[in-house]
């Protein structure tokens, strides 16, 4: 999701920066519908439809809805391996929700500027071209390394139902014990779905927000790339 504003060299007065590659674009999108099937779907697995008439066999809604949820979560993954690559190939805005530039003073009054912003301390809209240090925080913490744990968890609890000596329990196998159980484990996971919906709906205001009264463009610029300035 890299929707809002970020810390990356200001935008200049009159021209747009193509500030979102079309592969940050691309997983932006396919991480956001994985995101709210596997909510959905999640849901639906913690608290299971009512019984339905007739046999299990002619129905089999609680497998589909099984089988939606591992395909997404497959898709999840393989869609955060790709974005990982494109950090390292990509531009510099495509590498801001992998790292904190905390090593940089202006980086740290970026951060208080925004932070004054937002408190309504400070009447002036940071300017930057990709994530502002507030959303570049936001992202690394809840996006990356939230999505991370998501897929942690949520490969450990699969191998569970896959079974000792399967891949998932091969690579994914010492999370179990590392929570104590899989009870442990899927409570985890479900709280970290919740986390990361909580997110969603904070990032998305705060993208709607930036587009109204910040300087450049946030909404269209995760569609076409490029972050315009605005009149005033």
């Amino acid at each position: 999701m890299a929707a809002t504003t970020t810390h990356a060299s200001p935008v200049p007065a009159s021209q747009p920066v193509y500030a979102f590659q079309a592969p940050v674009r691309l997983y932006h999108w396919v991480n956001a519908a994985c995101i709210f099937t596997l909510a959905a779907t999640g849901y639906l697995i913690a608290h299971p439809l009512p019984t339905v008439m007739g046999e299990a066999s002619d129905h089999f809604i609680m497998g589909r809805i099984r089988l939606v949820h591992f395909t997404a979560g497959y898709l999840l993954a393989v869609s955060l391996a790709g974005r990982i690559y494109w950090a390292l190939v990509g531009n510099q805005v495509s590498r801001q929700i992998f790292y904190l530039p905390v090593w940089r003073g202006s980086w740290w009054c970026g951060l208080g500027e925004e932070i004054a912003f937002y408190l309504f301390l400070r009447k002036e809209p940071p300017t930057e071209s990709g994530h502002a240090p507030l959303a570049q925080v936001a992202m690394l913490l809840f996006n990356t390394l939230g999505t991370l744990f998501m897929i942690f968890t949520g490969f450990a609890l699969y191998g569970e139902g896959l079974g000792h000596g399967s891949w998932a329990d091969r690579a994914f196998g010492w999370v179990v014990p590392l929570f104590g159980d899989a009870e442990r484990v899927n409570n985890w996971h479900l709280l970290g779905m919740w986390i990361l919906l909580c997110f969603v709906i904070i990032h998305i205001y705060m993208a709607v927000r930036a587009d109204i009264v910040g300087r450049t463009t946030s909404l269209s610029s995760i569609v076409g790339g490029w972050r315009s300035p605005k009149g005033r």
